[in-house]
């Protein structure tokens, strides 16, 4: 039997006796999203280059790769973060051609995206409460006058009250080595350049810092509980889970972590061991808890895996079996233009909510 989740996530076939629908009754109609897009002048400069680039793009074979100019590339990242991403058509709607023109222009712009972390970016403004919190501590980190402690308070409030699905959809998405682009946006989701401290200050003092407030200490305490491996060979004190959620604890305080580079999954704080005299192996230790921690990077790695294999082919095979049976069937067929991400959005966010 099919659970009462599953009705909810299964495509809805549109029958001859389904009632004319009006442009107000679609969620988020290609129309509607195309006259809100008008009203911002980047993105209606964005959507008409984009526009423009449709007749010169050919659809290739699938053993080839879809060869775009990096002016289109650059157009539809202006709209990644436009309600026209998610929008939709129905079959009997008014205005139906001028809807589909709409879609099918942006779903040029679905087809350049593998970048997981603007995927990941895509859900979290599709979800209310994350898109006002992500964009609180996006207006408190930027700008060269940013206050810092306000940043990080900002900062602090996203990972405590956005969902942890999406939080950690958007600090620990997968990237592919060779994708910097993408390795760039993950390690500037904690606004690294207002929210860590300017040049580099000695480990040691930060962790002084820290253990003067109270919040902090109790957060790197928490840390090193559930991070810590417990001997030579990795065994780690709890599970993953707990300790990834002490590692994003920390995000926001005098401790703030983040990725090193753009080319791999490595963490660390912004500090240096250097000038520490005596205590300079205790210091190294302290670093090393963050950069050279077994537990961490495999809570981490197993994360990302996870959240790969949810855009994974065999995720999506299995998530929509049931168009393979409305392919075979016309009268059950869906029309194409219902965009996969405003279909398995629901799916997404339940599936995370697993983990």
């Amino acid at each position: 039997p099919v659970g009462p989740f599953l009705w909810l996530l299964l495509p809805l076939p549109l029958g001859a006796a389904d009632p004319l629908p009006i442009e107000g009754w679609l969620v988020n109609s290609c129309i509607q999203a195309r006259r809100k897009c008008q009203a911002d002048p980047v993105c209606s400069a964005a959507y008409h280059h984009l526009n423009s680039c449709t007749s010169s793009i050919s659809t290739p074979s699938p053993t080839q790769e879809l060869l775009v100019p990096e002016d289109c590339r650059e157009a539809a990242k202006h709209l990644r973060n436009s309600s026209l991403m998610s929008c939709t058509c129905h079959r009997r709607m008014k205005n139906q051609v001028a809807c589909l023109d709409i879609y099918w222009t942006i779903h040029l712009a679905r087809s350049f995206d593998s970048d997981l972390c603007l995927k990941f970016a895509m859900l979290c403004t599709l979800n209310d409460k994350c898109d006002r919190l992500r964009k609180a501590y996006g207006e408190a980190c930027s700008g060269s006058r940013c206050q810092r402690h306000i940043c990080l308070h900002q900062l602090r409030a996203f990972f405590e009250k956005a969902s942890e699905p999406h939080a950690q959809g958007l600090l620990l998405c997968p990237c592919a080595p060779a994708d910097q682009g993408c390795g760039q946006r993950r390690r500037n989701t904690i606004a690294p350049s207002c929210a860590l401290p300017s040049g580099a200050p000695n480990c040691l003092e930060l962790q002084s810092l820290c253990v003067a407030d109270p919040l902090c200490r109790s957060r790197l305490v928490d840390f090193q509980t559930h991070c810590h491996p417990l001997d030579i060979l990795g065994t780690c004190a709890t599970e993953q889970s707990r300790c990834l959620r002490a590692y994003m604890g920390l995000i926001g305080t005098a401790m703030t972590p983040n990725f090193v580079s753009n080319v791999n999954i490595s963490v660390a704080l912004s500090c240096t061991c250097r000038g520490s005299g005596n205590r300079q192996e205790e210091c190294e230790q302290l670093e090393e808890s963050f950069s050279h921690n077994s537990c961490l990077m495999e809570a981490i790695a197993a994360k990302m895996r996870f959240h790969s294999q949810l855009f994974s082919q065999d995720w999506a095979d299995s998530t929509f079996s049931v168009m393979e049976h409305q392919n075979k069937n016309p009268a059950l067929m869906p029309q194409p233009w219902v965009p996969s991400l405003f279909s398995c959005t629901l799916t997404l966010i339940l599936l995370l909510s697993l983990w």
